[in-house]
């Protein structure tokens, strides 16, 4: 009898541990996010940069940005496309990485604010009285 339970067990633990790996053909969570960070980026500059531009056409724009994404990250349209739905699917997942790239924008963003207190700080011309 100790031994089925035994097995029995070993089975969950072994079950519950793979149910944070993702199916073939979608990205890892640590890739997705790269890609996924990317890509927003991507979006953003294209329909905040590029529209200032009346003769550049956004959404042709947006696709070779998307393009070149895919080529940096040697991934397919397809491949991100499979594993952004399986990430809006399964909400835990994808509200863990949003959290992890709102945590990296803030500390990105801090990085920029301390640097440039830094340079203005240096620049300052300190007045001082007139013997």
């Amino acid at each position: 009898m100790r031994r089925p339970l035994y097995l029995l067990s070993l089975l969950i633990i072994v079950l519950s541990c793979s149910k944070s790996k993702v199916p073939d053909g979608v990205l890892v969570p640590e890739k997705m996010q790269a890609v996924y960070w990317d890509y927003i980026r991507a979006d953003v500059f294209a329909k905040e940069m590029l529209s200032k531009d009346s003769l550049i056409n956004i959404d042709s724009s947006n696709i070779q940005l998307q393009q070149q994404l895919f080529e940096k990250h040697k991934i397919t349209k397809e491949t991100f496309y499979k594993s952004y739905e399986y990430y809006i699917s399964h909400q835990l997942l994808m509200k863990d990485m949003l959290d992890t790239m709102q945590a990296r924008q803030q500390q990105m963003w801090q990085y920029y604010t301390d640097s440039i207190q830094k340079t203005l700080s240096k620049d300052s011309i300190v007045l001082s009285k007139p013997d």
